[in-house]
């Protein structure tokens, strides 16, 4: 299916792994010119050569900015003046007792997983009203949804990015711009392996072991019984993404395998 993405300008945050760096791998093979950011300049570089050595031919380029700050968001929107397509994927995350979350981590996990798309949607936004043509995608988590007990601080922001998404949605009434929010469930990224490895190590069990109880206790409710590849949820993404999905618009797009028991 072509998704006739080519030509069109993207910007994917928190890109150089994971979720995000999966999702600038699928609009660049799509034909899309695709900006990565991360926080420093040589992991930014390093998935810029990453990506072209996965999509030969691929349009891409990057920018180092730390965006948990308003200073940060000035700086990428400095040198990426305008796009097409946002899709604001930066997010932390960091399991932690809720007595144990001090006023500044609430304080970074809302400036970090929230504001960030918050003032680039706000910069890039009005470009594409007066284009007529746009698209804004905040990927957001099924802990939107169902706050997770281990990481109440990271659901909040999840549930925030939701309410937003929907809200920007309203103010796009008859233009040719969407917003729209993807929720992934228990993904395979970088920073989920490295946490599942030191469990199982302070577990004293294999990494399968640990993930298979993870399923079985932390989300039984999932229907995968598996970690979702962050493919999956860049093939979403992409198709949001697309002028296919014009019709897609202010809605929270499920892609967490099952784990919220809901009809809708």
């Amino acid at each position: 299916m072509d998704l006739q993405l080519t030509g069109k300008r993207a910007l994917v945050t928190g890109s150089t792994a994971g979720i995000g760096f999966a999702i600038a791998c699928a609009l660049a093979a799509e034909g899309a010119h695709v900006t990565l950011n991360g926080r420093s300049r040589s992991g930014v570089s390093a998935a810029v050569v990453r990506l072209i050595e996965a999509v030969p031919g691929a349009r891409v380029d990057g920018v180092a900015a730390d965006l948990s700050s308003a200073a940060g968001c000035e700086a990428l929107t400095a040198t990426c003046a305008d796009v097409d397509i946002l899709v604001n994927n930066l997010g932390i995350f960091d399991p932690r007792p809720f007595e144990e979350i001090q006023d500044i981590e609430w304080f970074n996990f809302f400036e970090t997983n929230v504001m960030s798309g918050v003032r680039l949607s706000r910069h890039y936004l009005p470009a594409m009203k007066a284009r007529d043509w746009g698209r804004i995608v905040f990927i957001s988590s099924e802990s939107g949804i169902c706050p997770p007990a281990e990481m109440v601080h990271y659901g909040m922001s999840k549930s925030a990015q939701l309410s937003v998404a929907r809200g920007m949605a309203e103010t796009c009434v008859g233009s040719g711009v969407t917003v729209n929010s993807v929720l992934p469930g228990p993904t395979r990224t970088e920073g989920v392996g490295t946490f599942f490895s030191r469990l199982a190590e302070e577990q004293g069990v294999s990494l399968e072991q640990a993930e298979q109880d993870f399923f079985a206790h932390a989300r039984p409710t999932s229907l995968l019984k598996r970690f979702i590849e962050p493919a999956e949820v860049a093939s979403l993404v992409a198709y949001v993404c697309s002028p296919l999905a014009s019709a897609t618009h202010g809605a929270a797009l499920k892609v967490e395998g099952g784990v919220v028991r809901s009809l809708i």
